[in-house]
């Protein structure tokens, strides 16, 4: 009888959507699923992304054997680059998902050799006392793997981001029955994807959308513009198909689909039978009815092509009357507004644009409770910790687990930090480790923090008032000034008499340190800094940055 405990560490991925990434700890061996950053939120002012704390992993990078990654996805890979500065492991993927890693890495120019190794579905490796098998699945992006993790005290199996899709455009069907079979061996634990739990019902098949597509380029006289994930290469291939058969070429815009595309065309998972796809520079060669745009941002993202379209500002493309424009995805929550004034803009050029819900031109990577049921219902594990996803829907999925047989005992729901143990007795909560997020802006990884962004929050709603003064060192007695410039506070030309006022009150307060005998930086910059506060909330309830500026001479 082992006794040792099984750990599984949250790093990301719970409480929130993106930066996933969890830790699988046995003795002295550790394996880390996933390696994801997530987006900044409103009032992350100029943050880029966020990433994963991996605080846990550098104090045990002894123990780290390894990063197992499920799928090419921003939020499973997006923090590799700045997580292997840290704690440098090899890598396993599956060749379309190590090929976009690749890519991502060459942006970053990494000082150290990575260590990568291709895996496909059915493989098995070692990794410490861990035993690691990749079983294939469907979703939104080629190449998805879930993992079944064969530890001392049981088999774990993460599905990763998944759907159960009957009939994919690759034809390659997620592997139900070697789920099932893992289920009849015995499942010690399961970690599930959540993030689509709140949606009764089954995924829809993304041959759903390629038929949808059809009707929209049959008898269509227009030039048509899709604006889909650049990830999504089986419905790139759809496109491709069907442009090919109603003698469109197609163009991809956008950095993110022209680098993913090409990896996908040299690997061999996208194929252009028709020999439709052409260089964006090149549609200036051809009719309107002859040809389909493939782009970036359908999320209204402000750099994205769609939207520079939308706004006149795309090199190569102008929008104009008669254009089709199919927006292939739903809205990520707190997109809405982003996406809603792009699409008003494509409406005031005339364009048609359609993206309801109701038109089928998208579905969902994720599974939704029907799926899900399936799932829980094939592996049947005596454990469940549901992942990926909001707390509501972690609560969810745990009470989905409830009712297809889990014991509510058996089910745990964590959130990132919070280690959850198993051994011989059972499962429970245990300690905590550091986790969190780590903010990433510019080169900057970790120097913006809660200081920071309160000063940036504070100078977007309120401004800056800058007070400039130069002092007599000796005698503390004002040589000139004091001179204020106002930034985003308001407009000097508008406002001399309130300028005028600041001055006054700026003088008194300086005249009241020289009384009192005040002559540090420190003790001046106060008084200034408390007068003026207070005096500007009284007369505009408004309260700016102040920044006192004390030169001596």
């Amino acid at each position: 009888m082992t006794k040792e405990k099984l750990k599984i560490v949250p790093l990301g991925g719970l409480n929130e959507i993106g930066k996933n990434m969890t830790a699988i700890e046995y003795g002295n061996d550790i394996v880390v699923i996933d390696c994801g950053l997530a987006f900044p939120d409103d009032d992350m002012l100029g943050v880029d992304s966020v990433i994963p704390d991996v605080t846990y992993l550098k104090r045990n990078i002894k123990k780290v054997r390894g990063f197992l990654i499920t799928h090419g996805h921003e939020d499973h890979i997006g923090s590799i680059p700045y997580v292997l500065r840290e704690v440098n492991a090899p890598i396993y993927a599956t060749r379309l998902t190590l090929g976009i890693i690749e890519t991502k890495l060459a942006e970053f120019r990494m000082p150290q050799k990575v260590r990568m190794n291709t895996v496909k579905a059915g493989d098995v490796i070692r990794l410490g006392q861990f035993e690691v098998e990749f079983i294939h699945t469907n979703h939104s992006i080629a190449d998805s793997v879930a993992l079944a993790i064969r530890t001392p005290l049981g088999t774990i199996i993460h599905t990763g981001d998944f759907k159960i899709d009957l009939t994919p455009v690759d034809g390659q069907m997620i592997d139900l029955a070697r789920f099932a079979e893992l289920g009849k061996e015995g499942v010690l634990l399961m970690m599930s994807d959540s993030t689509n739990v709140e949606r009764p019902g089954y995924t829809m098949s993304e041959k759903v959308v390629g038929a949808s597509f059809e009707n929209y380029f049959k008898n269509c006289d227009s030039r048509i513009i899709i604006a889909t994930f650049a990830s999504n290469i089986n419905r790139l291939q759809q496109i491709l198909n069907i442009a090919g058969h109603y003698g469109r070429k197609v163009a991809v815009c956008g950095r993110s689909m022209e680098k993913i595309t090409q990896v996908a065309m040299e690997l061999g998972y996208l194929t252009d039978t028709y020999k439709t796809l052409i260089d964006i520079n090149t549609i200036h060669r051809y009719p309107n009815n002859q040809l389909c745009i493939v782009s970036t941002g359908s999320q209204g993202e402000t750099m994205s092509a769609l939207y520079r379209m939308a706004y006149s500002s795309h090199k190569q493309v102008e929008v104009g009357a008669g254009d089709r424009i199919l927006i292939a995805a739903s809205a990520i929550p707190g997109n809405e507004k982003s996406i809603y004034n792009m699409v008003n803009e494509l409406y005031r050029k005339g364009a048609e644009v359609i993206y309801d819900r109701n038109a089928a031109i998208h579905v969902s990577g994720h599974a939704c409770q029907e799926d899900l049921k399936l799932m829980l219902g094939l592996v049947r594990p005596k454990y469940f910790v549901p992942v990926h996803g909001e707390h509501r829907m972690l609560c969810l999925h745990a009470k989905l687990a409830e009712e297809m047989g889990v014991d509510p005992q058996n089910i745990v729901v964590t959130e990132i930090g919070h280690v959850v143990e198993i051994d011989q007795k059972g499962i429970r909560l245990g300690q905590t480790v550091p986790a969190g997020r780590v903010l990433v802006d510019g080169f900057g990884i970790g120097d913006v923090g809660a200081t920071v962004l309160r000063d940036r929050k504070h100078l977007a709603e309120d401004g800056l008032l800058i007070i400039v003064v130069t002092i007599d060192k000796e005698s503390g007695v004002v040589i000139a000034g004091p001179d204020i410039v106002s930034r985003g506070f308001i407009y000097v030309r508008e406002a001399e008499d309130l300028m005028e006022d600041l001055r006054v009150q700026c003088e008194m307060a300086l005249d009241r340190c020289l009384d009192e005998g005040i002559r540090d930086w420190n003790g001046l910059k106060g008084a200034l800094k408390s007068t003026m506060s207070d005096y500007l909330f009284k007369k505009t309830k408004r309260s700016p940055m102040i920044l006192p500026i004390i030169m001596e001479v």
